[in-house]
């Protein structure tokens, strides 16, 4: 890792290292790495350059890769068997082809992918599909089930979404390791303020009567968001400031998700996937509107903006230069949008068309970085100035 800032590019065959210099430029591209794994999502260390990177599926199960030399070499540890595993077991051949050794994972066959990492107070969190949430002590090496949130009364109720009952957002705070936010597709935002033992769901809206009734399955009622939500930040500051992008709309919460105002208002449409919120300043967010859940969920008109706010979602601006404004149909989904904590503070998305884009003064202007590569399904930016 020979660059000041990675970026860590989860996509469908692999994860790739997109690395630039300490000015921001002369990026390149390294990868595949973790065997083609599909890569959900990946985190790393700025001090000692480990990366963190988990997906998975069907066929190969669920893991979590570790690398501790900025990619050159990786250890996976296997949480769970995948339909390879069968064929291993009933074919020698293939089991030597593959270099497959019998090994029974800590997990059996409870969930097929891990869709997304945490890192605070020197524990790893991890996501899974079917949700769950994960913990590690020791690196990502082993890891045990966060059992107080699979057993939260409401989990029978859950209901997928439609990529399925995942556990994608890990939020934690950066003062108290006992707090956590986690979100899951669709049944919503729970928090903990015990380390986990106990789970507290958070959907309600901070004024039911205002809000308006939709048909949609996704939308807001009966007092709470809906459940679906995309994703979620905290924002920086003593406040439990929190946004999501939700199915149906950008929600902010001022009490740690006790309560949602909803924030939609001045953007082209209430659907979307990505939201971020700036290292410093706990009033400005970006996100990234798509033009509706049965209408495509490409940019609206296929032009491409990232919309930011300084006001905390009071006003919106579109921020376009850069980006295509003609022909753009692509879609970013709900963890490939990241960003740097520099001044000015580097934003950077990828694209399900394989594109990487890179703003380095808050969104005024775009770059892309990386282009070509597989389905982008996670950035995230390891920044080691």
């Amino acid at each position: 890792m020979s660059g000041n800032i990675t970026l860590l590019v989860g996509t469908t065959k692999g994860l790739f290292l997109i690395e630039g210099g300490n000015d921001r430029t002369g990026w390149s591209v390294s990868g595949p790495h973790c065997n083609g794994w599909p890569i959900n999502h990946a985190v790393g260390d700025a001090e000692t350059g480990t990366i963190w990177a988990g997906g998975g599926g069907d066929w190969h199960g669920a893991g979590v890769w570790r690398s501790e030399d900025g990619g050159q070499s990786w250890e996976l540890s296997k949480l769970t068997a995948g339909q390879m595993d069968d064929w291993a077991a009933n074919d020698a051949d293939f089991a030597a082809m593959i270099g497959w050794t019998a090994a029974e994972p800590p997990f059996g066959k409870d969930f097929a992918q891990v869709w997304s990492l945490g890192r605070a107070h020197g524990r790893l969190y991890a996501g899974t599909k079917p949700a769950s949430l994960l913990e590690s002590a020791d690196g990502g090496r082993t890891w045990a089930r966060v059992q107080g949130l699979s057993d939260h009364p409401s989990a029978g109720s859950w209901q997928p979404g439609a990529a399925g009952l995942v556990l994608h957002t890990i939020v934690a705070d950066p003062d108290d390791p006992r707090k956590l936010w986690i979100g899951i597709s669709a049944a919503g935002v729970f928090a903990t303020e015990d380390g986990g033992a106990t789970w507290e769901r958070r959907n309600r809206l901070s004024n039911a009567e205002a809000c308006a009734h939709h048909d949609h399955p996704a939308a807001p009622r009966d007092g709470e968001t809906g459940h679906c939500v995309h994703n979620m930040m905290r924002a920086p500051g003593e406040a439990d400031v929190l946004y999501q992008q939700n199915h149906h709309g950008v929600w902010r919460s001022a009490d740690g998700g006790r309560s949602w105002d909803d924030i939609t208002p001045g953007l082209p449409s209430t659907f979307g996937f990505p939201i971020r919120v700036h290292p410093r300043e706990p009033d400005t967010v970006w996100t990234l509107p798509l033009n509706g859940d049965m209408a495509g969920r490409f940019p609206p008109d296929a032009a491409c903006a990232v919309w930011r706010s300084r006001d905390g979602g009071q006003t919106w601006a579109a921020m376009r230069a850069g980006l295509p404004q003609q022909g753009c149909f692509f879609t970013v989904l709900r963890q490939a949008m990241s960003g740097d904590a520099r001044d000015p503070a580097g934003i950077y998305f990828g694209t399900n068309s394989g594109s990487v884009f890179a703003s380095f003064d808050e969104g005024d202007n775009w770059h892309e970085v990386a282009r070509h590569l597989p389905t982008i399904l996670a950035v995230e930016a390891l920044d080691r100035a």
